[in-house]
């Protein structure tokens, strides 16, 4: 029995038309009459009583009606109870994020303190390493990082790859960059301890070309420091632009599309937490990819993606 059929029956019985009662409820005819006589036959009993026309509820058609009423007021009772349990949700929510997608962050807590005012956020960045076992052992909620077909996760957008460089170098004119020519370039990238590091060495490796950076940081900032000076390039995720922006005197350029493209996503535990739960059903609703696609566009002052 499904509760679609009780809200057909109820609009039968208000309407005591078939035609008005299918209008009603938005669906053909000949849907609302299949779906009450099957009630009829899963109930084992007549609802209806048919002529060439709706005559009138059969007694026991009038007992079921009395059911549905209570059935779909409990329905609706059930939603509003949920609806205020997410409106007085409080706690904390902890959240871990690889470094890379900290920038992201605030595309997805910002939404959700003003959904959740009660609810409080942490935020950690930590390694991949650190993320699974901070969900393993019940020490985070939710994380943001590379999704791994292992873990339960909800795709946030595909990570890519530009070049920041100094706008007096000539590959800044270019619309696209080689990762041969990007790797000749003096480059400040993250140290190999960084997954973002480690999945840029496969990149250049599918190049045929190895980068030998003049300098390696362990953090975004200390990366982003060193390249604002305009001494050094580098290969960044179109997402740091969501924290940092370009810095002055330098350009944004994009690189040829890599064979493999990493995905970030929201992952939870095998045991999802109420908070977690709110926080995926509210990320549906957004589109992160988009905004960060925009904002890419931006940067690089064109539409040819």
């Amino acid at each position: 029995m499904l509760l679609r059929q009780l809200e057909y029956l109820v609009a039968l019985a208000r309407e005591r038309h078939f035609a008005r009662a299918a209008e009603a409820c938005h669906v053909s005819q000949p849907s609302l009459s299949a779906a009450i006589s099957k009630l009829e036959r899963e109930l084992g009993v007549p609802i209806v009583s048919r002529g060439r026309r709706f005559e009138s509820l059969t007694p026991e058609g009038e007992r079921v009606l009395l059911w549905a009423h209570r059935m779909l007021a409990d329905r609706d009772a059930l939603r509003q109870d949920l609806s205020r349990m997410r409106e007085s949700l409080s706690g904390v929510l902890r959240i871990g994020a690889i470094p890379t997608a900290l920038p992201v962050a605030p595309l997805l807590t910002a939404p959700f303190c003003e959904r959740y005012p009660h609810v409080r956020v942490t935020l950690e960045s930590l390694s991949s390493v650190e993320i699974t076992h901070g969900l393993e052992e019940f020490e985070l909620d939710i994380a943001m990082t590379y999704v791994d077909s292992s873990v339960c996760a909800m795709p946030l957008y595909e990570e890519r790859y530009v070049l920041l460089t100094p706008a007096d170098e000539e590959i800044a004119s270019r619309l696209v960059a080689r990762w041969a020519d990007v790797a000749a370039l003096p480059l400040c990238l993250l140290t190999t301890k960084m997954r973002n590091r480690r999945i840029l060495d496969s990149v250049f490796a599918d190049a045929g070309v190895q980068p030998v950076p003049v300098i390696e940081a362990d953090t975004v900032a200390t990366l982003w420091a060193h390249v604002a000076t305009r001494k050094w390039s580098s290969v960044i995720a179109h997402a740091w632009l969501q924290m940092f922006g370009t810095p002055e005197g330098m350009r944004v350029v994009r690189i040829e599309d890599p064979q493999r493209v990493p995905q970030i996503g929201l992952v939870v535990g095998e045991q999802a937490s109420m908070l977690a739960r709110a926080m995926l059903g509210l990320t549906r609703g957004l589109d992160v990819r988009g905004e960060l696609d925009r904002l890419l566009h931006k940067h690089l002052d064109r539409r040819d993606l």
